[in-house]
């Protein structure tokens, strides 16, 4: 059994871990199957049952699909993701093609509209022509179950898909730079909690960059902090087997944290704003 903690998609969504294992790391490479293999393995005998992938993401829905068509006995007990970054209904079908053959699967658990930045992101998107129509009639036809958008560029763009379109989820970054900031943590989540939306958490460790163990902000610190904000689940990538084990160590923590929170947040109010390199800059 696992001690994982874990948390129903959605108001009658199955249960998941509150922990995923993230497109970035190892999977967001190309050529290092062998290596990108172990991890995947090392995240379901962890008993991890998330898995986030984007097209963007080099070969990462590859690596995958290998394991899944090895696998087939276990995919009943994942929920897989994946995303599109098109804005256009015909090119957002496409990919949600590709994407179901390349992972071997008949269905996605999550198909999230990939990284919105601007207006006229929103535009394209519910305009004639546009992609939200796909993302509804997958939904509809049950190629997927749920529907999320993904965002780290400005609150005000991501709240505005939230509170304007039939999404199931959202993704948005989770680490101390965004409580300092506001807008995601607060302004998006509350909209998405009042719909009953999903909230996943991304950006937890800056990229690798919010890892600094010399000034005692070690990684499984972040991970802590990330689940303490107000988030269902968070992702997290992982270039090696024992970053997946030290994820998983992380979660499972149950010691009071708030003190060492508190001197991150410290630590990090100085240079929030750089720190948040993924938001767009005015």
């Amino acid at each position: 059994m696992s001690d994982l903690p874990t948390t129903p998609f959605g108001p009658q969504g199955p249960l998941i871990t509150r922990i995923g294992l993230g497109g970035e790391g190892v999977l967001r490479t190309t050529g290092q199957d062998a290596r990108a293999r172990k991890v995947i393995h090392q995240a379901v005998s962890q008993h991890i049952t998330y898995f986030d992938t984007a097209p963007a993401y080099e070969e990462s829905q590859a690596y995958l699909g290998s394991v899944w068509a090895e696998r087939p006995q276990i995919c009943d007990t994942i929920f897989q993701t994946s995303k599109s970054p098109s804005r256009t209904y015909g090119q957002a079908m496409a990919d949600l093609t590709n994407s179901l053959n390349t992972l071997h699967r008949d269905h996605l658990d999550l198909w999230q509209i990939h990284d919105l930045r601007t207006w006229e992101d929103i535009r394209q998107m519910e305009g004639p022509g546009g992609a939200l129509e796909a993302f509804v009639q997958a939904r509809e036809e049950g190629r997927v179950r749920h529907i999320g958008a993904t965002g780290h560029h400005d609150p005000e763009v991501l709240k505005y898909a939230v509170t304007h379109w039939p999404l199931d989820s959202v993704l948005l970054p989770a680490n101390p730079a965004e409580t300092l900031l506001g807008g995601f943590l607060d302004g998006v989540v509350d909209e998405a909690k009042d719909r009953e939306m999903t909230v996943i958490g991304m950006k937890c460790l800056g990229g690798g960059m919010f890892v600094q163990p010399e000034n005692g902000i070690a990684a499984d610190i972040l991970i802590r902090y990330a689940l303490s904000c107000p988030v269902d689940l968070i992702i997290v990538g992982c270039s090696t087997p024992d970053h997946v084990r030290q994820l998983v160590s992380a979660a499972t923590k149950t010691t009071d944290a708030l003190p060492q929170f508190r001197q991150i947040e410290a630590a990090f109010e100085p240079h929030a704003s750089k720190l948040a390199y993924y938001r767009g800059r005015v």
